[in-house]
């Protein structure tokens, strides 16, 4: 009788907490993995960082390029992709009820294809085959398998996205005239990014299939660069997108707040949905082959991309605002005390928020045609990306898995581990400060990216390096404990943490809020802008470099 009793409560709990065991295993085997590769790549960031402050020669079996190709590729790969991937289908789970049984499948297979090509990408970089970076610039060629990894990749995240698209199409076919729940349009944002990203890398890598196979003579260096970077500079918006759903969703519940604006909320998605993808020719100001014209039209274009950025920032600050004045916050900056800053699931974001203000600056600069000359080939660049990755970023899917962990593991965040994740925080925070900082500095001085530790011959411009290179081995430091503390936490909260339900915090709109437009719901729509887009960025420099002659290989390692 007891049992009888107790089976309808249970069932009613995980139906009101949106909590599926099949999708809660599925999403945090994708965690598992990103967390994993979250703690080999930060090893490998800390020795990569030891040796470019001339503090450990790394062993001629595993050196700098090769320990740098897989840093880069563990955590700018692996560690967002997973966990990007986990974390949108968790949510499709919680707002659609439940994954459909075959999208289910579908992700089980994209985590297989993509376990796969991790495993034989990282397999070449360790046996010294693919020493080219996470970028794989042509014309370094590395092993046939580097690039049949890289396919299985690619495969794996479009399994992944259209079995996104399949339960999204399902939930609209059952709920016509209804909008798609927030974080569910986030997800489909996307997914819809990374197909229509990945498709100029992929073309890209089939073509240097057959040319690491000897089967062609050489390869087109300047289209095999756009190509890459019209997924490359996806991928960094992909990752900001995904980090701003939370902020748009999870923190005004966290907070005890409300949404700004749903509005708002859904034209930054498919403002940046259309925008993004011609960014990416800010990364090649300084690349012959393509015209001054094309690339001051593509530096309009990656300037637009700040738009929205700006938008989320007035939406943010606005709705943290609101709530603080509603706790009883007075005067200008009352509101600020409200906030609930001994909340990690608030505080990491929220840090988070604050470092993309000096990234995004960062970012605009490097868009400038004369400014990207000044910085292109320094660590100002690194510096840059260690902000929007690793601060922006990281931190923001930090704060998510505090309270989506424990919320698909059925356990509880417990005061300890709230003080824990603080401290990680702080540690993290304080790390990159040391890091990035010196990067920006010391890029500004000249000191170049992608080398090893050298002095050119004590010449005294590299030797007056060297603190700015100490500063960052610090900050690597402070870095490597907050990733041993992050995966503790982790794991602690997957299997170890007090037995209970936690909220998946879903914000509310505010009472008097406007509805939203019925025209954000047509994806179609939304699509077709963007491959105008990207046809009038694209299809003109490309018909100019498409018969540039071609680089025979080279591996210089």
């Amino acid at each position: 009788m007891e049992l009888a009793e107790k089976r309808p409560f249970n069932e009613k709990l995980q139906h009101a907490l949106g909590v599926n065991p099949k999708d809660a295993k599925l999403s945090l085997t994708y965690f598992t993995v990103s967390f994993i590769a979250l703690l080999i790549g930060g090893f490998l960031g800390l020795f990569q960082g030891l040796n470019r402050a001339g503090l450990m020669e790394l062993p001629t079996w595993f050196d700098y390029y090769q320990t740098l190709t897989t840093h880069g590729i563990l955590l700018v790969l692996v560690f967002t992709t997973t966990f990007t991937v986990g974390y949108f289908y968790a949510s499709l789970s919680h707002t659609l009820g439940g994954l459909l049984p075959k999208v289910r499948k579908m992700g089980w297979t994209a985590f297989g294809a993509m376990v796969l090509g991790v495993v034989l990408v990282a397999t070449t970089v360790v046996m010294g085959n693919a020493s080219v970076m996470y970028t794989f610039y042509p014309p370094m060629q590395a092993s046939p398998i580097f690039y049949i990894g890289l396919v299985f990749l690619v495969v794996g995240i479009w399994i992944a996205a259209f079995g996104a698209f399949i339960n999204v199409a399902h939930w609209r076919k059952n709920h016509k005239g209804q909008h798609i729940p927030l974080l569910a349009f986030f997800a489909t944002g996307v997914f819809v990014m990374l197909v229509f990203g990945s498709l100029g890398v992929t073309v890209e890598v089939l073509m240097l299939i057959p040319w690491s196979l000897g089967w062609t003579e050489t390869i087109n260096v300047m289209l095999s660069r756009t190509l890459f970077w019209s997924f490359g500079h996806t991928l960094v918006n992909i990752w900001y997108l995904t980090a701003i759903s939370a902020w748009y969703v999870a923190v005004p519940k966290l907070i005890g707040g409300k949404l700004f604006s749903d509005s708002l909320t859904r034209l930054v998605v498919i403002l940046l949905v259309i925008l993004n993808i011609p960014g990416g020719f800010h990364h090649q100001i300084v690349d012959p082959g393509i015209t001054e014209g094309w690339k001051f039209i593509h530096v309009f274009m990656s300037l637009s991309i700040g738009f929205p950025s700006l938008m989320t920032a007035f939406a943010m600050f606005a709705m943290f605002e609101r709530t603080g004045r509603r706790k009883g916050g007075k005067g200008l900056l009352g509101w600020f005390k409200k906030l609930p800053w001994g909340d990690v699931r608030f505080l990491a974001p929220f840090i988070a928020m604050v470092a993309f203000i000096p990234a995004g600056a960062g970012g605009i600069a490097q868009t400038n045609n004369q400014l990207n000359q000044v910085v292109h080939n320094s660590l100002w660049v690194v510096g840059h990306f260690h902000l929007t990755l690793g601060v922006t970023v990281a931190l923001t899917f930090f704060g998510v898995a505090y309270w989506l962990i424990p919320h698909l593991s059925k356990r509880v965040l417990t005061p300890q581990m709230n003080k824990l994740g603080i401290i990680q925080t702080i540690i993290w925070t304080i790390g990159m400060l040391f890091m990035s900082g010196a990067m920006h500095f010391v890029g500004l001085l000249g000191s170049p990216r992608r080398t090893s530790y050298t002095t050119y011959g004590d010449n005294a411009t590299a030797l007056s390096w060297d603190p700015y290179l100490i500063l960052l081995a610090v900050g690597g430091t402070f870095l490597i404990i907050g990733v041993v503390l992050m995966v503790y936490i982790v794991f602690n909260l997957m299997f170890f943490a007090p037995k209970g339900n936690t909220e998946f915090p879903i914000g509310e709109p505010e009472a008097d809020a406007y509805p939203t437009p019925k025209w954000t719901e047509r994806w179609g729509l939304t699509i077709v802008l963007l491959i105008l887009i990207v046809a009038m960025g694209y299809v003109v420099p490309i018909m100019d470099i498409i018969n540039v002659p071609g680089s025979p290989p080279f591996i210089t390692w």
